[in-house]
């Protein structure tokens, strides 16, 4: 069993990305720019946007941050959105979720124009994504965790790839990009009948379900690849993932723990689109 270092992977994104964004800046007088929309008080969302903000500064990104109250009304919010979508030095647009009760999440993330979608969730991006089209941001976790198979050296042609979940930020667009990759792929999910019989044929094993230690040791196959983006926190506020690794981990080759597997990629991943569409915007222009 080898571990998947989400940490180490990302540090090297990271430098190369540094590298990559200071030749930009010299080449073209090119400033990198992200803006974060939050809404509300939530402190996950506060501590996930402090965090976005100290790594666009570790590369060279600059972060604009626009707090919004709990109160704001949908007409406010869209304006803010409407603004960072007609300004030209904006390279990328994210509004944290969950946005406060009463706001209208899908008419404020409409408002954002494909090519500053950074997250990959806009209609057009999750389409071109569909038809394997390049050029166009993709959801920044299944893209992570891509990133994260290719490090490693695993081979994805010809493989059964099982996905247990099917959010739209990150079951759905794996499923695809495993496709794209060649991959025979299961998708599962809540409704499905003897998970255990998908889960131990996976040569690779995807878990996004949002269930502490749904996966365990007799679910998986011997010698298979465990990629688990679950963040679920236990009765003593520790962070668990969806698979209990200590009973699983010695019957896999690779496998990511959580802490510190898929969710370093997510926000490197984040960086990396920022950079890739403002040089789409250098090279359109």
């Amino acid at each position: 069993m080898a571990i998947i270092d989400g940490k180490l992977v990302s540090s090297v994104l990271r430098e190369e990305l540094k590298k990559n964004i200071a030749r930009a800046n010299e080449k073209y007088g090119k400033v990198f720019k992200l803006t974060v929309i939050i809404a509300g008080n939530d402190p996950a969302s506060e501590i996930y946007v402090r965090n976005k903000e100290k790594a666009c500064l570790s590369v060279g990104i600059v972060s604009d941050t626009i707090k919004l109250p709990e109160n704001v009304t949908n007409e406010e919010l869209q304006k803010v959105v409407s603004a960072a979508a007609n300004d030209e030095t904006v390279d990328g647009i994210l509004v944290q979720l969950p946005l406060p009760k009463g706001l209208d999440e899908t008419a404020a993330l409409a408002l954002i124009p494909p090519e500053k979608d950074v997250d990959g969730f806009s209609e057009v991006n999750i389409g071109r994504l569909t038809q394997f089209k390049k050029g166009s941001s993709r959801a920044c976790t299944p893209a992570g965790m891509m990133k994260l198979l290719d490090y490693y050296g695993v081979e994805l042609e010809g493989k059964h790839a099982v996905v247990v979940g099917r959010s739209n930020i990150v079951g759905k667009p794996m499923a695809l990009m495993l496709l794209e990759r060649n991959c025979t792929v299961t998708i599962c999910h809540s409704k499905t009948k003897d998970l255990q019989k998908y889960t131990k044929e996976a040569d690779i094993l995807v878990c996004a379900a949002g269930r502490k230690h749904l996966i365990t040791a007799d679910m998986v196959k011997e010698g298979a690849v465990v990629l688990d983006a679950g963040i679920n926190r236990g009765e003593d506020k520790k962070i668990y993932g969806d698979v209990d690794f200590d009973a699983v981990c010695d019957k896999v080759d690779l496998i990511t723990p959580v802490p510190g597997g898929v969710g370093p990629m997510t926000i490197t991943t984040l960086l990396l689109n920022t950079y890739e569409a403002g040089l789409r915007k250098i090279k359109n222009a």
